[in-house]
């Protein structure tokens, strides 16, 4: 299909933390913005937002605000999404969700550019935007998989509070202070806002994220569990997963344990497979402390490995550490990259 010279394009959830960093981004991406419409709840529409040295008005979304639209890139809640993406989808609209809703929906494709670009070429109007976490985790194993096969995957991950959102951040700084102060911490937020409890997050790390499922694993790890085999196509790999929220704002860790098909891989061999692999950054020197943190990582595109060593009992089973910040390349980024290379594919 043709080209065009420039794009129409509307930021659904433009107030919010994934929204705003999209709009930071866009600034400095080459995206063909022709207009650039900025969308949001009733709540907050009115809000100046600045794109471009250009201010401009956020509205309520509406199925009508999409008319014209070319590229629609969601970021308000699965129940907002799962309402207008089949309204701009109506008219003519390619959405680009970055919530739960349609991940594991068997027509939508759920897409990291670095990893599965080509499953763009089935999408009817609506492609899916993966979990922070799952997406670090395949930037950094699919390289893994086509050089040396890929059988087990065990992930522990240490999750920032800003993955729950603007108020968790603030509630992260407020208990900071509370305890600091001798006082007892308020908690209305994490593990997950839906849940009975809920418990402090500053100085305390919680090995909850989201709601509990009837198998004991809550929804976070189910969504690294399932999206991972389908990203990958490769629903016979074995992995299991346990999310834990630390009291850091930005940017996700993870501690991997892999299993490779091939028996004699070496640290070295990976490092070469990590050096030439597209969006990551190798930082793994144990002679200089060189590795990956989430500070370091903050505000950075790129996702970053290090702490690459085999294992001691297991001939084919490697630890690696993953870092990236999970608002940029977890989510605002990524959803940009979408877009990118659907233009890059002609598939808009």
């Amino acid at each position: 299909m043709a080209k065009k010279a420039a794009y129409n394009v509307a930021i659904l959830g433009a107030t919010g933390a994934v929204g705003q960093k999209i709009l930071n981004l866009l600034e400095k991406d080459k995206l063909p913005i022709n207009e650039l419409k900025l969308l949001s709840s009733a709540r907050s529409a009115g809000a100046k937002l600045t794109f471009l040295d250009k201010e401009i008005t956020v509205e309520e979304a509406t199925p009508e605000s999409f008319e014209n639209i070319d590229i629609a890139l969601f970021s308000a809640g699965g129940s907002v999404s799962k309402k207008l993406a089949p309204e701009a989808i109506k008219r003519g609209a390619v959405v680009i969700d970055n919530t739960s809703a349609f991940r594991m929906d068997e027509d939508t494709p759920l897409v990291v550019p670095e990893v599965n670009p080509e499953a763009l070429k089935d999408h009817k109007g609506l492609i899916a935007n993966p979990n922070c976490s799952t997406i670090q985790m395949m930037v950094a194993l699919k390289p893994v998989k086509d050089a040396f096969g890929l059988k087990r995957i065990i992930v522990s991950t240490y999750q920032a509070v800003s993955g729950a959102g603007l108020q968790a951040i603030e509630e992260l700084k407020t208990q900071t202070k509370q305890y600091l102060n001798g006082e007892e911490m308020e908690a209305n937020i994490l593990p997950a806002g839906s849940d009975k409890k809920h418990f402090p997050i500053a100085f305390n790390a919680l090995p909850q994220i989201d709601v509990f499922g009837e198998n004991g694993y809550t929804a976070e790890e189910m969504k690294m569990i399932n999206e991972t085999k389908k990203i990958l196509s490769a629903p016979e790999l074995s992995v299991a997963a346990t999310c834990v929220r630390l009291p850091v704002v930005s940017s996700h860790a993870e501690s991997i344990y892999i299993e490779l098909d091939q028996e004699d891989v070496t640290v070295a061999d990976l490092h070469k497979v990590f050096s030439n692999a597209e969006g990551l950054v190798l930082e793994d020197d144990i002679t200089t402390q060189t590795y990956p943190t989430p500070l370091a990582a903050a505000d950075k595109e790129e996702v970053f490995v290090g702490r690459v060593r085999k294992d001691l009992d297991h001939k084919n089973g490697f630890h690696l550490w993953v870092v990236t910040d999970n608002i940029v390349k977890g989510a605002a980024l990524n959803t940009i990259q979408i877009a990118e290379s659907l233009l890059e594919q002609d598939l808009i």
